[in-house]
């Protein structure tokens, strides 16, 4: 699902989401870390020195709005 608003994440926030990282991906279904990687990673290229990755910047931002959202809501409630 694509989403359009573009919206400010406090430095604090992303933080928190990224140290909880190791835990979501091992509760995470095959298909869901596919994704997750393709909205991260751009390309990557092997050498014979080794990889090169290259991040997509704009698919972190979609990756922590999409960790944050469930907590949010649940704060919410």
């Amino acid at each position: 699902m694509l989403r359009s608003t573009a919206r400010y994440i406090p430095e604090a926030d992303a933080i928190d989401a990224l140290q909880q990282f190791p835990q979501l991906w091992e509760q995470l279904f095959p298909g869901e870390q596919a994704r997750i990687i393709q909205l991260l990673v751009r390309r990557v290229t092997v050498t014979a020195e080794g990889l090169v990755i290259d991040l997509r910047t704009d698919g972190i931002a979609g990756v922590m709005r999409d960790m944050m959202t469930p907590r949010q809501l649940e704060a919410a409630e």
